[in-house]
């Protein structure tokens, strides 16, 4: 592949990020060619020592999202990230998706059971409508909703680490797939 074959395949694959980003990343392979050409290289030879240009913007869409998702940790960000570096090989599908389809479900359980405990004195008052009403009711539905706004601080914690943790971890990967950790 010569080089302008390979250029407008990355050029093609990037169509994700700004205008402004690749043309910065085009910038730097076109500099690559350069230096391959004073080198005595020909433009196969430079198009195949850098590698397939779409495993390239893979990578670098990768990166671009995790960077992005550590300056803005939110849900479409997240997303992004996760399906960014599963794109970087199948086996990131079963690697990335189950602990992160994992995590979603303990936050979702996590959530759904302190917001039902903190409903519960509302669930008292429907009891009272609907039959016989004991003053236990009430104070144990009280002390419910307090162990409820409890667990709710606590899973807002817990979101805030899990969702740290799991940017970490999705570092991690990206990075062994790309070539293996350098520390």
């Amino acid at each position: 592949m010569n080089k302008e074959q390979f250029l407008k395949q990355l050029n093609d694959s990037l169509k994700k990020l700004s205008l402004e980003e690749r043309q910065d990343i085009l910038q730097d392979y076109e500099e690559y060619f350069a230096i391959g050409m004073e080198q005595g290289k020909t433009d196969q030879e430079i198009s195949t020592s850098l590698g397939n240009p779409k495993q390239i913007s893979r990578e670098l869409l990768a990166t671009y999202h995790l960077g992005q998702v550590e300056q803005s940790t939110s849900a479409g960000n997240v997303m992004r990230a996760v399906w960014a570096v599963i794109g970087l090989g199948f086996f990131n599908l079963v690697i990335v998706l189950g602990p992160f389809i994992a995590l979603i479900g303990v936050v979702i359980a996590g959530w759904a059971s302190a917001i039902a405990f903190i409903l519960a004195p509302v669930f008292a008052l429907l009891n009272l409508m609907v039959s016989s009403f004991q003053l236990f009711d009430l104070f144990f539905a009280l002390a419910l909703c307090g162990i409820g706004i409890f667990m709710a601080m606590g899973m807002f914690v817990a979101t805030r680490a899990l969702t740290k943790g799991f940017i970490r971890y999705l570092k991690f990967n990206a990075s062994l797939v790309k070539g293996g950790l350098k520390k």
